[in-house]
């Protein structure tokens, strides 16, 4: 089973344009299509999340798993079924036509009876996946470890009370990132699921925030160390499984890191699903960071508006795809980063099949978004109209505003010497979203 081909139903997917009704197709994704200089996989650098892809079993808080994956045959050994799912997973790569994936330390090995063994599980599987990778041109976006599942970390990571949990978690990053580079990846992710407080009672939150950032400073002095040549991501979640999560949103992270001095060493992943959660939009989340110069990745993926919680649905909205893509070209694009799909099958969704439908679907909803983008940007009407908004500080009063020129002085004698009150002028907000509309 180990060497078989899991989707066996499934062709190599190419482009047949938009009029395709063949759903194992791209409709908008031309990967060598030049837009605004260059090829659309340049400016979407796709990415398969192997967890959710290969470890998703369908099972939730209140059932049992539904899919049978052949990648998981129970009647395979730990270690077979990790090599079956490496396997499957370059496959797919290979029918989807994309070049990067990711992963977490734990999906992808299983963990061992010491931390040693441990190592060696995943020292196997990572020298698989190189020897699959060698002679093509697929490799590693990011990695990361898996440090919110194993009970040791019901109290956090670099912010458990415990400095023997603090100790194990850096060796488990260590190791991450050594796997990390030897597969060639670009970046590594944080994501710190249980870096929180479920109550302010019993916790000191000024010690375990120093903690997170001796944690952060640790890691970053040690890729300088081993030479990876990769970005450092944190992806910020708002709450779940912890009440309150320390990096709550792309703000509160950029301050953190600025307080402790990390914020030449960090960019942000924006997980979508977590920006709603946090209670504001991707594109918002994504402007905060490009204003800083902080937008490393995008870890593509929707929640329902009817639940509370990280649902981790496929993108395939056009009108949001949009949006992210104008906020993405405005940044010059992602690269090294790009978007990972960390998005997982609805529980009842189980055939192979899905799998490759769901990936296909968000692939073409975002290249449908760089095309809105782009036509947005070309056009550029859009531009002029947000440029007229703010024209009155282009020159005179608000150009001294802007250039620091005043003071609450000279403008007070400015407003008692105007004949009446500022003009009240339009947003002009419908006509923004019908701009819009032209191009999705």
């Amino acid at each position: 089973a180990c060497r078989g081909e899991f989707f066996p139903t499934v062709p190599r997917v190419t482009y047949k344009g938009p009029g395709s009704t063949d759903p194992l197709s791209y409709r908008y994704y031309n990967k060598d299509e030049v837009v605004l200089g260059r090829p659309m996989k340049d400016w979407l650098r796709f990415s398969v999340a192997f967890w959710h892809t290969f470890r998703g079993d369908g099972s939730d808080p209140f059932g049992s798993p539904t899919k049978d994956w052949p990648w998981a045959d129970p009647s395979m050994t730990e270690m077979q079924r990790a090599e079956a799912a490496m396997r499957a997973n370059f496959e797919l790569l290979h029918k989807l036509g994309v070049e990067l994936w990711c992963f977490h330390d734990r999906d992808v090995a299983p963990e061992g009876a010491t931390l040693a063994e441990t190592n060696a599980n995943l020292d196997r599987i990572v020298e698989l996946a190189r020897e699959l990778q060698d002679g093509t041109d697929i490799h590693v976006l990011w990695g990361t470890a898996q440090l919110f599942k194993h009970p040791m970390y019901m109290h956090g990571a670099s912010t458990s009370p415990q400095a023997e949990v603090f100790a194990r978690a850096a060796a488990q990053v260590k190791k991450a990132m050594e796997a990390t580079k030897a597969l060639g990846g670009e970046n590594y992710v944080f994501w710190g699921g249980r870096e929180g407080y479920q109550s302010l009672l019993n916790t000191d939150m000024g010690r375990e925030l120093k903690h997170m950032a001796t944690f952060l400073r640790m890691a970053s002095e040690y890729k300088h160390r081993i030479g990876f040549d990769a970005t450092l991501l944190i992806e910020p979640k708002p709450q779940e499984p912890t009440k309150h999560q320390y990096d709550w949103d792309v703000a509160t992270t950029l301050g953190f890191l600025r307080e402790h001095g990390l914020e030449n060493e960090f960019k942000i992943n924006v997980e979508c699903n977590h920006a709603t959660l946090s209670g504001h939009s991707c594109p918002h989340e994504l402007e905060t960071a490009r204003l800083h110069g902080a937008l490393g990745n995008v870890d593509a993926n929707t929640g329902d508006p009817q639940t509370g919680w990280d649902t981790d649905e496929f993108l395939t909205d056009p009108r949001e795809a949009a949006l992210i893509m104008r906020q993405v070209v405005k940044n010059g694009g992602l690269a090294p980063g790009g978007f990972n799909f960390d998005a997982k099958l609805r529980r009842e969704s189980t055939d192979v099949e899905d799998i490759v439908i769901a990936h296909v679907s968000a692939f073409d909803a975002l290249a449908k978004g760089l095309r809105a983008a782009a036509a947005l940007e070309s056009d550029g009407s859009l531009d002029d109209l947000v440029k007229q908004r703010y024209a009155s500080y282009d020159s005179g009063l608000g150009k001294d505003i802007e250039q620091g020129k005043v003071g609450f002085e000279e403008l007070e004698k400015v407003a008692l010497e105007a004949d009446d009150e500022p003009k009240r002028l339009s947003g002009k907000q419908e006509l923004a979203e019908r701009m819009l509309s032209y191009h999705l």
